[in-house]
């Protein structure tokens, strides 16, 4: 099992260890970063600075072509559990300007650090183990795909506090659950291990080690032509409610743009001469849509 509690060799740190969410570039996979939650002693519970540098992240990365795959994960084996009310109520005037939305982007900062991570052009995996809770569970949710140990603990925590998921969490469920496993969960609180996650539809897939199985599935999709990904994964998005004529619409736009693109030549040409798809990653450029 990969050890989070201790420097990869593999990996090159570009943050400084008392940042509340790191970024590491892997040396060994061009273009896999890993993002982590790294509250120590906290279980990674979210605080509005958390908050903050999560969406101050993915706008980063967002803008970085060289990046293919994202990895979220939380430090010392457990994902994150949840918001810190304690550390967050000290300031009601912050909570306040946090929960103001930002006309642009149609978010506010609860919602933005979770939804930022769907606005990349690049897949992202997370890897859940231990606590996933409340805030965490939005977070994961906005992931492309979710990986669990079958022992972490997932739940939907608002409504132990008397509240409903407000980031993000309600678009995210409703994409993934069905309606009356959504509002059992919402209602009730009740803490789910992975097994049941994966069985409701929170998580994905159950593994022993959520974050090998994250970096296999990341190295795969990086051997793909980086504008088909990223155009997966926007039309996808794009068009998960629209109906069948405005998703013809959409694949037709999105091919055209493809089928001009560089990368997809090199693709086509790696094919047809059976090139293994190992060998295939350091032949594509850097990515050309958005």
């Amino acid at each position: 099992m990969t050890d989070q509690t201790s420097p990869d060799p593999t990996v090159s740190e570009h943050a400084a260890t008392d940042q509340l969410v790191t970024v590491r570039h892997s040396e060994t996979t061009p273009g896999l970063v890993h993002v982590q939650l790294h509250r120590p002693g906290k279980l990674n519970s979210l605080t509005l600075d958390t908050l903050n540098q999560l969406v101050a992240t993915a706008h980063k990365l967002r803008r970085d072509r060289s990046v293919r795959a994202v990895i979220l994960s939380g430090f010392e084996h457990n994902f994150s559990a949840g918001l810190d009310f304690a550390s967050a109520l000290k300031n009601p005037g912050r909570i306040a300007a946090t929960f103001l939305p930002r006309p642009w982007r149609g978010t506010n900062t609860f919602q933005e650090a979770p939804w930022a991570w769907r606005r990349l052009p690049v897949p992202v995996i997370a890897a859940v183990e231990g606590y996933c809770f409340g805030g965490g569970v939005q977070i994961a949710l906005a992931a492309d795909y979710r990986f669990t140990t079958p022992d972490a603990q997932w739940s939907v925590l608002e409504a132990k506090w008397g509240l409903i998921p407000d980031m993000s969490g309600i678009m995210t469920m409703k994409q993934v659950l069905p309606i009356d496993v959504m509002k059992r969960l919402t209602m009730s609180g009740e803490i789910l291990s992975g097994d049941k996650a994966v069985e409701y539809g929170l998580a994905s897939e159950v593994v022993d080690d959520p974050l090998a199985a994250a970096e296999e599935l990341a190295r795969q999709i990086i051997t793909r032509s980086p504008d088909s990904v990223a155009y997966a994964k926007r039309v996808i998005d794009e068009t998960w409610e629209s109906g069948p004529r405005m998703t013809f619409v959409k694949e037709r736009l999105r091919q055209a743009r493809l089928l001009a693109a560089k990368n997809t030549r090199i693709a086509q040409k790696a094919a047809a001469k059976k090139i293994p798809a190992e060998k295939i990653a350091e032949k594509f450029r850097r990515r050309e849509v958005r």
